[in-house]
């Protein structure tokens, strides 16, 4: 039995006035999409500083090279991009030695 491939689109019902279309046509497309997204989410709502504001920061100023802000986002972005073992960078180690408010 020979296989029947649809090369053109699928159409999913819309949302919100937009239409929601599947495409398979290899055209421009990236597997860092979710990162894109993660950075209009954050510049949003400030999603790695809010996070970033449950923890409080012991670390001597002036032996520190690495906001929180920083490391929080570096690790939300990590997870989000499936890099969940991302505590080989430190990051884990360093967000572990806070204190959450």
């Amino acid at each position: 039995m020979q296989t029947h491939c649809i090369s053109d689109q699928l159409e999913f019902e819309g949302f919100d006035a937009r239409k929601v279309v599947a495409g398979f046509d290899g055209g421009a497309i990236t597997s860092d999409a979710g990162a894109l997204l993660l950075r209009h989410a954050d510049g949003a709502i400030g999603l790695f500083d809010r996070v970033a504001a449950c923890f409080i920061d012991h670390r001597d100023p002036d032996c520190t090279v690495h906001s929180v802000q920083t490391l929080v986002g570096q690790r939300i972005a990590a997870i989000a991009l499936g890099q969940a073992s991302a505590s080989v960078t430190g990051t884990c180690i360093a967000l572990r030695e806070k204190t959450v408010r």
